[in-house]
């Protein structure tokens, strides 16, 4: 317990370390070069008289002018959006691809703390220092509950835990974590909901994830481990407990989570729609107002960006994929390796042993994970333990379940914990999920932005931090160009993005 925490205590240090270095590469790259776009502090008066009348104006001139106009031409892409709308609400259509969660927190944050500097620097500035602070802190926080709660609970490898957790601290995308995006909050709430999740916290989690879809669209992904878990309770009632209603019950429950999962995503669009359709000044209604089934995100996608199937494949968009290739290889990478190392557990079960093969199946809901994990690890303790265990198990369960978790526990210990913990059965939905942003990336969107869209999914860094310790020389070569990629793309990004330049 005491490395474990001492190894948390080390993770939150180097997520501080990582922030501090971006910010520092920033400023570093902002004094050494000119921006390619100088537009980003023009900052026309809002349109609405009574979002306008709700911003805090300085009652005399501002104190300290060239710190505000530094903090303020520093945002850049869309910190651009997100500012104005923190600042003035949702003024324009396209404005409504950016998801309320974080506009609201700079709001709020401007308001009730960093009120008093609004003399000093100005309120544009205030909102901009707003989402920077809120945004490195979310970060923090998403770094601890990555190593010590989610990767310590999934992959039962607190070494294995800490290198994924470093890399994390030092992704790619890391500029987007310091700068005004949704990244931070995102991967804090979606993190934080899937460490609820798995310890079955179901309140907790849904409540976190229903968060990440109010930071971003993907967010409403997160559903699917509702999903998931609801079905492997179904088939848990099912076929070892014998008791059909408990299925229902697992599916009623799951779909109700899902759909409070979708609730934030839906009522941004019922949002959208009402000022939009039925309360805008424009004669004309808009294209997808008219819409059976209105798609006011789908839409702006499509018109705005140019996104849906296959159309970014293009020559002239080559670049753009080979800027992405690196992290959509090492996705599908590690989507490969986990089906083959599982495929190999599988097949070395006694298929023919019905309880083995309903046990592995059954271990995949979340309210048996850390209980059946906890057996395994302590498998080797005395028989005394395990008949305790044994009888308390019968006691709340009254069934048969705990006769096929200890045979798996026995004979299938590798399957619940393999030396570095990536192959595990629990991170099977994990990469589920991996796998349809990966398609939904590399088929869909905008490729370039891949490396910041897929840069929250645990099992990439699971992955890598299995290379990284590999004894193959082939993989240590692999980890080290990880750790060349993960650098230079911090360099790049830190130098280009806040430059205004293309990056991802």
């Amino acid at each position: 317990m005491a490395k474990a925490q001492g190894l948390e205590g080390l993770v939150l240090r180097r997520a501080l370390l990582s922030r501090l270095l971006l910010l520092t590469l920033i400023l570093l790259w902002r004094l050494l070069f000119r921006p390619y776009d100088t537009s980003a502090s023009l900052n026309p008066s809002c349109l609405s008289s009574a979002t306008a009348g709700g911003r805090l104006v300085p009652s005399g001139p501002i104190l300290w002018p060239r710190i505000g106009a530094a903090i303020e031409a520093s945002v850049v892409w869309d910190g651009v959006y997100f500012v104005r709308i923190a600042e003035c609400g949702y003024e324009y259509e396209q404005t409504y691809a950016f998801f309320p969660l974080l506009p609201l927190c700079i709001s709020l944050l401007s308001r009730f703390v960093f009120a008093p500097l609004v003399p000093m620097i100005g309120y544009r500035p205030v909102l901009a220092l707003s989402g920077y602070v809120l945004n490195n802190i979310a970060f923090l926080f998403a770094a601890v509950y990555f190593y010590s709660r989610l990767s310590v609970l999934i992959l039962k490898d607190p070494a294995a835990a800490f290198r994924a957790s470093i890399l994390f601290c030092f992704n790619p995308a890391s500029v987007f974590y310091s700068s005004i995006y949704t990244e931070s909050l995102y991967a804090l709430c979606s993190l934080g909901g899937l460490y609820y999740l798995f310890s079955g916290a179901n309140t907790v989690a849904m409540l976190l994830l229903a968060l990440s879809g109010s930071a971003r669209s993907n967010g409403a992904l997160n559903a699917g481990y509702f999903c998931f878990q609801a079905m492997q309770h179904a088939y848990n009632a099912i076929i070892q407990k014998k008791r059909p209603i408990l299925a229902v019950h697992a599916i009623i429950g799951g779909v109700a989570r899902s759909i409070c999962v979708f609730v934030p995503f839906l009522a941004f669009q019922a949002y959208g729609y009402s000022n939009i359709c039925l309360g805008g000044i424009s004669y004309e209604l808009r294209p997808w107002c008219k819409a059976r089934i209105p798609n006011l995100y789908g839409f702006l996608q499509s018109h705005y960006w140019g996104v849906g199937f296959l159309r970014y494949f293009q020559v002239k968009q080559l670049p753009n994929f080979l800027l992405a290739s690196p992290i959509l290889s090492l996705a599908i990478w590690s989507i490969i390796h986990y089906a083959n190392k599982l495929l190999q557990v599988v097949q070395s079960l006694n298929m023919h042993d019905y309880n083995s093969f309903a046990a592995l199946l059954s271990l995949l809901g979340t309210n048996e994970i850390s209980e059946a994990v906890g057996a395994s690890k302590n498998s080797s303790s005395s028989k005394s333990s395990q008949d305790h265990t044994v009888r308390r198990r019968k006691q709340e369960r009254k069934d048969k379940s705990t006769e096929s978790f200890q045979h798996i526990r026995l004979t299938d210990h590798a399957l619940l914990q393999s030396p570095q913990g990536y192959p595990s059965v629990l991170v099977l939905p994990f990469i589920l999920h991996l796998a349809f942003m990966t398609f939904t990336a590399l088929f869909v969107m905008h490729v370039q932005v891949s490396t910041r869209f897929l840069s929250a999914s645990p099992p990439i860094y699971w992955f890598a931090s299995c290379i990284l310790v590999s004894p193959s020389s082939t993989s240590r070569r692999w980890g080290y160009l990880i750790w060349v990629y993960f650098i230079t793309f911090i360099l790049l990004g830190s130098l280009l993005f806040s430059n205004f330049y293309p990056f991802t």
